[in-house]
């Protein structure tokens, strides 16, 4: 080993540890990973930089903006009507699965998520069906029919460019077509036969009971015309005649010992849980207030027409972390935070202290002429007020044919993917789909910060040896029993650490060794690299081993077993699929 492979090795090992522990966000982690190359003289200046020009860089931002011209020209509204006309549970997953497989090949997967999740909470609710039932698979049919082209997901367009940089002719659009659909197939078949059964069904009394979802947590305050004043709490009875209980009493800076055997005052705080409809009730029927701290911030636009929004944390959003004291001032949107819900725990903490994690539900007051940019934030997801308004004109079919056009004209090899991703983003924007500033919010930074920063990676890996010598050290162990042994250890390997980290990051580690390991068996590389791209983009066993399985997780009310007892026969059956098909259409 020489010491460049050995300092390519640790830079590549602390990435990875830092990747699963989540210790600093993921753009954080390519950025040092990138820098860390370049001070060493790993690679050079324009090696170190070259993923901010990769085509598989520019075409995922681009596509970012066509998703969100897609969304937000209306074309895609009409969906949640068809889904609502469904007569059974397993008409409704037929209708999804059969709407996603043909969005779902041509939209970045995560975009179709967030597009469809309160498309598929509303139309579940207006069926009766469970959400837990619904939310789950579409995070997994999106990724399945993600793989079907090569602009699906983010992953299959960054193997394709690095297998470019790495000697590799590459994909073309719908090269991985044939295997997708049987995937595809296969994973819907299942969905819709044992995986339905293994699917918890928590209707909406369960997820009260089970996971505190429905009730909220908020701040109600004594005022000087409450009828409570000098009431003991024990002696209000507010569970038993409106079900509102309370978790704290506050009174000053202070949290009050026993709280139930204390005289009510006037200023008094009541952290308080229980259904908004309850809470409002116990409000004028006691004269309890919202705390006063809301009720100051209300009377800035108390004359304006205002809605109530339920909202969740979106995974990478830049709210986590935030307080609810910090995000007001700091936030886009004229909202009110006025109530939080959290899965599975009880807050006991005045809520202007609670740092928001992903899955958190808040409820907000708006200004209903905001609630149209609320909808586009990334940062959040709106869960009620879903039917957004459909914009009227030409716009909706604009988007969807300069869409088509996108991926027909890279599919007939006219031009390159990433120039007519370009070129349709530019489209959108100048037709008025998205608005030219909103095009910077379309873009999810934190995937073009890790693709970028990670590209150098890979170039690294293979210019230093240190991909040849984890080649002859792992798979290599393997190789005398032929390439489809090492066909499904790699493709094992791809899909454990796609579990435990970023889907880019253990592409990127691997593509370089998928086309060490070839040249080191003379046999082509395409089968390798097919198989890591598929294990990377089809992440079932954990939520948080893909970014749409981390989206419903708080939303669909799941507990971690959830994803590993539904998951984890798919990522098998997947793995049989590739080891079994994957020579089939690319023989070594």
């Amino acid at each position: 080993m020489t010491f460049e492979i050995a300092m390519v090795l640790s830079i590549a090992l602390v990435a990875v540890v830092l990747f699963a522990t989540e210790k600093l966000p993921m753009d954080i982690v390519a950025l040092l990973v990138l820098t860390a190359l370049a001070l060493n003289g790993l690679v050079d200046g324009g090696a170190a930089l070259s993923g901010f020009s990769n085509p598989a860089t520019i075409t995922v931002a681009s596509m970012f903006v066509l998703a969100a011209g897609l969304q937000n020209s209306g074309a895609l509204s009409g969906i949640g009507n068809l889904l609502g006309k469904a007569k059974s549970p397993f008409q409704f997953l037929l209708m999804l699965f059969t709407v996603l497989a043909v969005i779902a090949p041509f939209v970045n997967n995560t975009a179709v998520v967030a597009v469809f999740m309160p498309i598929v909470m509303a139309a579940t609710a207006s069926i009766g069906m469970s959400a837990s039932k619904a939310l789950i698979p579409l995070s997994y049919v999106s990724q399945m029919a993600g793989v079907c082209t090569l602009v699906g997901t983010s992953t299959n367009l960054l193997v394709n460019g690095m297998a470019r940089d790495l000697g590799h002719p590459g994909f073309t659009m719908f090269e991985f077509t044939s295997l997708g659909v049987i995937y595809l197939a296969a994973g819907c078949i299942y969905l819709l036969t044992l995986g339905r059964w293994l699917l918890p069904d928590a209707r909406a009394t369960e997820l009260v009971d089970q996971y505190e979802l429905g009730k909220y947590i908020t701040e109600l305050r004594v005022g000087a015309e409450s009828s409570l004043i000098d009431t003991p709490l024990s002696e209000a009875k507010l569970g038993e005649e409106y079900g509102v209980y309370v978790l704290e009493l506050l009174r000053g800076d202070e949290k009050v010992w026993s709280p139930r055997s204390q005289t009510l005052r006037e200023g008094d705080v009541l952290l308080a849980r229980g259904e908004w409809a309850k809470l409002e009730e116990l409000c004028n029927a006691t004269g309890l207030e919202l705390n006063a701290e809301f009720e100051l911030k209300q009377r800035s636009f108390e004359d304006v027409e205002q809605v109530l929004a339920e909202v969740l944390v979106a995974p990478r959003s830049r709210l986590i972390g935030s307080t609810l004291g910090m995000v007001d001032p700091g936030w886009h949107h004229n909202t009110t935070s006025l109530a939080i819900q959290r899965r599975g725990q009880i807050l006991r903490e005045e809520l202007r202290h609670v740092r928001l994690q992903v899955g958190d539900i808040l409820l907000l007051l708006i200004p209903e002429a905001e609630m149209a940019a609320l909808r586009k934030d990334r940062n959040i997801i709106v869960l009620s007020q879903r039917q957004a308004e459909r914009p009227a004109g030409w716009r909706a079919p604009f988007a969807l044919v300069t869409t088509g056009l996108v991926i027909g004209v890279s599919a007939l090899g006219w031009a390159p993917i990433a120039v007519t991703a370009l070129a349709g983003a530019v489209a959108m924007t100048l037709a008025g789909c998205l608005d030219a500033e909103d095009v910077y919010d379309a873009i999810d930074w934190r995937i073009i910060i890790l693709l970028a920063g990670l590209i150098p990676l890979g170039v690294a890996m293979n210019e230093s040896g240190a991909a040849e010598f984890l080649v002859q050290n792992s798979v290599g162990l393997v190789s005398q029993h032929g390439p489809l042994v090492v066909l499904a250890v790699m493709y094992l390997l791809a899909l454990l650490l796609t579990e435990f980290m970023s889907n880019a990051a253990a592409a990127v580690l691997l593509t370089p060794i998928g086309v060490s390991t070839a040249n080191m068996m003379n046999v082509d590389a395409t089968p390798f690299l097919i198989a890591v791209m598929f294990a990377a983009s089809t992440s079932f066993s954990t939520p948080v081993g893909y970014q749409t399985n981390t989206m419903v997780y708080g939303a669909g009310g799941y507990r971690f077993i959830d994803f590993v007892k539904v998951g984890l026969p798919l990522n098998l059956i997947f793995w049989v699929l590739g080891v079994v098909f994957i020579p089939v259409f690319w023989p070594f």
